[in-house]
C-alpha cells in the first residue's frame, strides 16, 4: 500500500475566528496554520485565501502574498489553490489563481446544494475551468461531492475537456444536501475511479476522521483542517490544523499506515520533482 497522503485545508471561505479563534484570516496566520499542518505531517495543503477580516476572497494577489509567504516558510509543500472561492463568486473571480501557475488547483464536479445555498458549477463553467487548468499545465483535483459528479467529470476527461489520466480525486462527503459521508457511499466511488488514480476523502465535521480511517485502510489519502471540521473531539475545538494532523497521523500509526512526505506524494500524485 503507498504512504499515506494528508491534506490539511487550513481555512476555507466560511468557517469563522467567531466559532474557532485559530481560524486564519491574514496573511500571517495563513502561515502559521500551513506550517503547523505541515510540521504535523501534511504534505498538501489546500488554500483558500480571505482579507484580513475574513471576508473570503479569490483575489490574484491575495493568492500571490499568502503562496510566496507559504513557500518562503515550507518550499518544498504541495499547494492547491482554491477555484471554488465562496458560493455566489463568478467564474472568472474564481479561475484567478490559476493565473499563478500553480502546480495543483481544485476543479469541482457539479452545482449542488450547499446546505441552503446552491454551489453553481455548471457544464459551461467546467468546461472553462478544464481548459484553463490544459493551457496552464495545471493538475487538477477533482472535488466530488455527489455520486454523479464523478460520472460527470470521467465523461468530460474521456473528451479531452478536462485534463486526464492520472486523476486525483477528492471524495468531499458529509456537506449538508449532498452525498452522505458513509463508508458505503466511499467505496462506490472509490470503485468507479479510472484506473491508475489516486483518491483523497474528505469527510464533515463529525465524520472527519471516521471516513478518514476508512480511507487509510482502504489504500487512500485523507484530508483534514478547519475548513471542514474546527473539533478536535466531540466539544473540544482543535488548536491548529497541526493538531488536526496529528491525530491523522496518529490514527494511521495505528492501523500501519506510513505517512508520506512532500516528494514522496509528488511521486504518487504523477507530479514533477521539487527542483
Amino acid at each position: 500500500m503507498e504512504k499515506l497522503i494528508i491534506t490539511a485545508a487550513i481555512c476555507g471561505a466560511e468557517v469563522t475566528k467567531e466559532q474557532n479563534p485559530a481560524v486564519p484570516y491574514t496573511v500571517e496566520e495563513i502561515v502559521r496554520e500551513a506550517k503547523s499542518a505541515y510540521d504535523a505531517g501534511a504534505a498538501v495543503v489546500h488554500i483558500h485565501v480571505r482579507e484580513d477580516d475574513g471576508t473570503p476572497t479569490q483575489s490574484k494577489e491575495r493568492f500571490k502574498e499568502c503562496i510566496d509567504a507559504i513557500l518562503k516558510e515550507i518550499p518544498d509543500v504541495i499547494l492547491i489553490p482554491s477555484t471554488g472561492g465562496a458560493v455566489g463568486m463568478t467564474a472568472e473571480e474564481r479561475l484567478q489563481p490559476t493565473e499563478l501557475f500553480p502546480e495543483m488547483a481544485t476543479l469541482d464536479c457539479g452545482t449542488c446544494n450547499f446546505g441552503d445555498e446552491v454551489f453553481e458549477n455548471t457544464m459551461p463553467m467546467m468546461r472553462a475551468f478544464g481548459k484553463r487548468m490544459i493551457e496552464n499545465n495545471i493538475k487538477p483535483e477533482y472535488e466530488c461531492f455527489e455520486m454523479g459528479h464523478l460520472d460527470t467529470i470521467v465523461r468530460m476527461a474521456k473528451k479531452g475537456e478536462v485534463p486526464g489520466a492520472p486523476m486525483q480525486f477528492n471524495f468531499v462527503l458529509g456537506v449538508p444536501g449532498c452525498t452522505p459521508a458513509t463508508v458505503e457511499n466511499l467505496a462506490w466511488l472509490v470503485r468507479n475511479i479510472p484506473e491508475g488514480s489516486t483518491w483523497t476523502a474528505t469527510g464533515i465535521g463529525r465524520s472527519e476522521f471516521t471516513l478518514g480511517a476508512a480511507a487509510i485502510v482502504m489504500g487512500g489519502h485523507v484530508r483534514v483542517g478547519f475548513e471542514d471540521n474546527l473539533y478536535i473531539s466531540k466539544g473540544v475545538l482543535a488548536k491548529s490544523n497541526g493538531e488536526l494532523v496529528e491525530k491523522v497521523v496518529r490514527i494511521a500509526k495505528e492501523l500501519g499506515r506510513e505517512i508520506a512526505t512532500p516528494a514522496e506524494a509528488r511521486r504518487i500524485l504523477g507530479l514533477p520533482a521539487k527542483q
